[in-house]
């Protein structure tokens, strides 16, 4: 059986290898590091198909260095260990260091990441991690410190096409096919930038063809891919299009679609901390204040996840689900702080009203820094007017209440202390 189309397409060198120039392209920093035959640890973030394990398989046939791969979706700390002491006796005096590839490398636990620790900061290894996470996050800050981060973009219109017609012109079965690349939108938007997704559907479209040559076309796609919705995703690339459908299933309050998108999710061996953490997303971007209790609740589902595992954790991850897709939607905080944000771009750092400003020494509060303010508890009501915004922004309204039951009251409460500032 042949291999894949996107496995006998994957560069051997970085003169075949497309798009990332500004890592691997001349002068850029990591083209300098192979070129000086070193390289240190570091970790490739970025989204499926964009070539991030390709690159470490060739940077570790060009510094001709022995090359260990692990998958953390399959690893445990002993195999970690295992490795570890084969690159340990297998390394000769004043070699460059074996590289350990560690693919998904946000799925390894802490422990699996402590037991790279003094292998990495010896130098025994060069940890060569991917993820398709923020690191920031899922790993561990020794780990962290001890690498250097690349971030690694989404492929361009320009990169996919050179791909395509490398693929129909180069690859040993498909140049004797005679294929004709009449239209590409179709390929390239349902590619999402994933070059193995797009390689993928050409594949499908090039097994479904009745005879050759072949002229593929926009029509010929879409109807490839209505007949065989799944067969382009045979490595959980539609990663990121069910996790959005996830989303605005709950955000558009259909708990059933939402079920549905969790449970292909559970099926597809999601991490459950990654479906986690988008319900914590969600709970503040679309439930927000018109129900404060859902951000809790998803918290409190990501605290349980992470404590119990599968396969019961799928039972909180539902109800937080069911909780948010059926909860009474806000995003005025959301567009509260984008609108913050976009004012603070657009006028500077404007001073902070002396009657506000800290002062912990007496030249402040000679120069009248706290001077004339007033201590809201000192009042009725726990409040009295007095300005806290700039003197330049003074009339600025950035948060506007959506008026759900729950943030009816909040917006009550600022009309009766503001006034006319509060009234929409």
């Amino acid at each position: 059986m042949a291999e894949p189309l996107a496995e006998r397409l994957r560069p051997k060198t970085l003169n075949d290898y497309i798009g990332q120039q500004h890592l691997v392209g001349e002068g850029a920093v990591l083209r300098k590091m192979i070129d000086a035959g070193r390289i240190s640890s570091f970790i490739l973030w970025g989204p499926p198909g964009v070539g991030k394990t390709t690159l470490a398989q060739i940077i570790a046939h060009r510094l001709e260095t022995p090359f260990y791969t692990l998958s953390a979706v399959t690893s445990g700390v002993k195999d970690v260990r295992d490795v570890i002491e084969k690159a340990q006796k297998g390394r000769f005096f004043n070699e460059a260091s074996p590289i350990l590839f560690i693919d998904e490398i946000h799925r390894f636990s802490k422990s699996q990441q402590d037991s790279l620790l003094g292998a990495v900061e010896k130098g025994i290894v060069t940890l060569i991690g991917a993820t398709t996470e923020n690191p920031s996050f899922e790993v561990i800050r020794p780990l962290l410190s001890r690498c250097q981060l690349y971030v690694l973009k989404s492929l361009e219109k320009e990169d996919l096409l050179k791909l395509l017609q490398r693929a129909v012109t180069e690859d040993v079965i498909l140049k004797e096919k005679h294929i004709e690349l009449k239209e590409t939108d179709a390929l390239l938007r349902y590619s999402g930038g994933d070059a193995r997704k797009l390689l993928n559907i050409l594949e499908l479209v090039v097994e479904a063809a009745p005879s050759f040559p072949l002229t593929i076309t926009n029509e010929k796609v879409l109807r490839c891919l209505q007949q065989n919705p799944l067969a382009y995703d045979k490595d959980g690339e539609m990663h990121y299009d069910i996790i959005s459908a996830f989303i605005k299933s709950i955000r558009g309050s259909d708990p059933d679609a939402a079920l549905y998108w969790l449970a292909r999710m559970i099926e597809g061996g999601e991490d459950p901390k990654f479906i986690a953490r988008r319900l914590v997303i969600s709970a503040s971007e679309d439930i927000g204040l018109a129900n404060p209790n859902a951000l809790l609740l998803a918290n409190a589902a990501f605290d349980a996840v992470q404590k119990i595992g599968w396969p019961e954790g799928r039972i909180p991850l539902a109800e937080a689900t069911v909780y948010l897709a059926t909860s009474p939607k806000s995003n005025s905080a959301y567009l509260g702080i984008d609108t913050a944000l976009d004012l603070v771009r657009r006028t500077g750092n404007q001073p902070v009203p002396l009657p506000i400003r800290n002062a912990p020494t007496q030249l402040m509060k000679d120069l009248g820094y706290h001077d004339g303010y007033l201590y809201p508890h000192d009042y009725p009501g726990h409040f009295t007017p007095q300005q806290y915004l700039p003197d330049t922004l003074v009339n600025e309204r950035l948060w506007h209440a959506q008026h759900s039951p729950a943030e009816e009251k909040l917006y009550e409460r600022m009309v009766n202390y503001w006034g006319d500032r509060y009234k929409e």
